[in-house]
C-alpha cells in the first residue's frame, strides 16, 4: 500500500474507493457547517464551526490526533513546524486556532474563502507597507479565536527535522502585544513523517489524495512546549531562534 501511496497514477481501486467516499464527506460535512457558521456570524456569538469542520475533516482523512503537553489556556500565538496540510486541522481541532498564511493563497478564490471562515492573517512577506494592517489582522484574528498559528518555516518539511525560521514572517508580532503568549509546539508523525510530509516536487493536491488514499490511521501528535519568556521575547529574531531551538529539542528528545 505505502508503494501505490507514492504514485498517484498507481493507486488500487480500493484507494480511490477510499479516496472517493472521503470526499463525498468531507463535502457533505462543509454544506452543514456553512448555515450554522452564517447564523452565527449574523448573531455575532462566538463561531465554533470553522473548528468543528476542520475537526472532522480530520477524523474523516483518518488522523489520529494525540495531545501532549500544556495547552494554551489564554490569547497565544503557536509557533509550529510544518509538515502537511494535516497540521491545520490537527491544531485547530485542538485549539481551535486561526492561521497566518502567505498571502499566495488568497489568489485562490476558494481556498481563500475557505481560510477567511477561520479568521486567517494573509501576510505579504516582501511588502513592508502592509504591516500595519496585518497587525490589525492579527489582533482582529486573536479576539475571535484567542489563538493563532504560524508556521515559521515558510513551507512544509520531511518531518524528522527542521528547515531555517523566517523571522520576517513575524513581523506582524513585533511589538508582541500586551497579555500575549508565545508558545512553540511540535507536530510529530513518528515513524509515519517521511510518509505524510509534502515536500520535493509533490504537487499539493496530489499529497492530499494519497493521504486520503491511506487505509490504515494517521498519527500525529501535537505536543505544546513552554511558552518562551523573558529575553525570548525581546523580537521577532530572537523569538523566531528560541522557538526553533525549542522544536529541535522535543524533536530530538
Amino acid at each position: 500500500m505505502v508503494a501505490a501511496l507514492a504514485l498517484p497514477r498507481g493507486y488500487s481501486l480500493r484507494a480511490w474507493l477510499r479516496v472517493t467516499l472521503r470526499l463525498l464527506a468531507m463535502v457533505g460535512l462543509l454544506l452543514v457547517c456553512i448555515p450554522f457558521y452564517y447564523i452565527y456570524r449574523v448573531l455575532r456569538i462566538a463561531n465554533p464551526w470553522p473548528r468543528v469542520f476542520l475537526g472532522g475533516i480530520a477524523i474523516i482523512a483518518g488522523v489520529e490526533i494525540r495531545a501532549a503537553g500544556v495547552k494554551p489556556t489564554g490569547p497565544v500565538f503557536l509557533l509550529a513546524n510544518h509538515v502537511s496540510w494535516i497540521d491545520i486541522p490537527a491544531l485547530s481541532f485542538i485549539t481551535g486556532t486561526a492561521f497566518v498564511g502567505h498571502d499566495g493563497l488568497a489568489t485562490m478564490p476558494l481556498l481563500k474563502w475557505l481560510c477567511k471562515m477561520n479568521d486567517t492573517v494573509f501576510v505579504a512577506r516582501h511588502d513592508r507597507a502592509s504591516v500595519a494592517e496585518q497587525v490589525e489582522q492579527v489582533r482582529v484574528a486573536l479576539a475571535e479565536t484567542h489563538a493563532l498559528t504560524i508556521f515559521p518555516e515558510g513551507t512544509t518539511s520531511e518531518g524528522t527535522g527542521l528547515l531555517p525560521f523566517k523571522s520576517s514572517l513575524l513581523s506582524a508580532f513585533e511589538p508582541l502585544p500586551a497579555g500575549i503568549a508565545v508558545q512553540p509546539v511540535l507536530l510529530d508523525y513518528g515513524s509515519e513523517a517521511a510518509q505524510i510530509a509534502w515536500v520535493g516536487e509533490e504537487h499539493g493536491l496530489d499529497n492530499f489524495l494519497r493521504i486520503l488514499a491511506w487505509r490504515r490511521p494517521v498519527p500525529v501528535t501535537v505536543t505544546f512546549l513552554p511558552p518562551l519568556s523573558g529575553d525570548q521575547l525581546t523580537n521577532r529574531k530572537t523569538i523566531s531562534a528560541a522557538a526553533r531551538d525549542a522544536i529541535l529539542r522535543a524533536l530530538a528528545g
